[in-house]
């Protein structure tokens, strides 16, 4: 299995719509305008690479393929994503699933944050020729908060990858962001992520 995100895009969501009210029923200066769609991150919010500039897909409807590391599961058909990679072995993805309540964004969010805290212990057990660790490296004071993980996994063919991972809540919409490379602790980005990961929760509405 390749965990670092070769060539990989960052995920990006689009808001649905929300709920139209009847013409006949309402006046049309009562309805509700619908709620302009979560923004995503801008290549040049990422990371800083030293050897390349980061470039990135369109936003895209669905859950993305590949599933990130132990969130996948978790995300519905309603995500959004963006990809985002470099001229190197480093990549990232957004993904953002905007909930029908606060109540459900706020589960929904719990769950992702379950996911990620047993994360390398989930690698080791449904990938046997791979190692796992991984680091907490704590909470964000963003709107409604947002946690960053760090996972690195050795395959027993040699490859040693890094990737950073946060999830992050603004209202009744979640945001996801995974960065990754080749490389270990030493190589993770954890200042810049931190900074991306705040961006990304700050830019959702």
């Amino acid at each position: 299995m390749n965990i670092r995100a070769r060539g990989a895009r960052a995920a990006v969501t689009v808001l649905t719509a929300g709920a139209a009210v009847a013409v006949a029923a309402v006046p049309a200066t009562a309805a509700t305008p619908p709620a302009d769609p979560p923004a995503f991150l801008e290549p040049a919010e990422l990371p800083p690479h030293p050897s390349s500039d980061w470039y990135a897909g369109p936003v895209t409807a669905g859950q993305p393929d590949p599933l990130p590391m132990c969130v996948g599961e978790a995300l519905p058909s309603t995500a959004s994503h963006r990809q985002y990679w470099t001229e190197y072995d480093t990549g990232a993805l957004q993904v953002t699933v905007v909930e029908r309540s606060t109540q459900r964004a706020r589960e929904f969010a719990a769950l992702i944050r379950a996911d990620l805290a047993d994360c390398a212990r989930t690698m080791r057990e449904r990938y046997p020729d791979i190692t796992a660790t991984q680091k907490y490296y704590g909470r964000l004071a963003v709107e409604e908060g947002a946690h960053v993980y760090g996972v690195h996994t050795v395959a027993e063919w040699g490859a040693s990858d890094i990737n950073l991972l946060s999830v992050g809540r603004d209202g009744r919409t979640v945001t996801i962001v995974k960065w990754g490379q080749m490389g270990t602790f030493e190589h993770a980005q954890v200042a810049d992520f931190r900074a991306t990961t705040v961006t990304a929760v700050d830019k959702l509405h």
